[in-house]
């Protein structure tokens, strides 16, 4: 049985195998390596806070993300295609590493962060 989301470690484990997918993956990997060009030195520690607020009610995320993935859809294509794909990856990570009320937390809120990007950004 696996466990479930408790901490910032089970965090970084979520988001660091989530971006290791991410990067390979055909459809979003070259948003992340081509065209957003992310420094994952400073991208990972943000998504671990993000995450870590989210789920865990930590507070430690500063920034406005809606907003850099409107400027990144500026320079390329952010349509559903790229959003499914995102959250299939991101899904799957979790099922794959987690199960119980947080990890269904995060899937749930992935859900939501997608769908009201993807308004934003074709309302923008």
């Amino acid at each position: 049985m696996k466990k479930d989301i408790e901490d910032r470690g089970d965090i970084e484990l979520l988001v660091n195998t989530f971006y290791d997918q991410a990067r390979l993956n055909l459809v979003i990997g070259p948003v992340f390596n081509e065209i957003a060009k992310v420094n994952w030195e400073s991208h990972l520690p943000r998504m671990y806070a993000f995450w870590t607020s989210m789920l865990l009610g930590d507070h430690s995320y500063t920034g406005n993300p809606m907003q850099k993935h409107i400027e990144l859809s500026k320079l390329t294509r952010l349509s559903e295609v790229e959003f499914l794909e995102w959250l299939s990856i991101f899904k799957s990570t979790i099922d794959q590493l987690f199960e119980g009320p947080k990890a269904e937390e995060a899937k749930t809120r992935a859900d939501n962060i997608a769908r009201l990007m993807l308004h934003k950004i074709h309302s923008a």
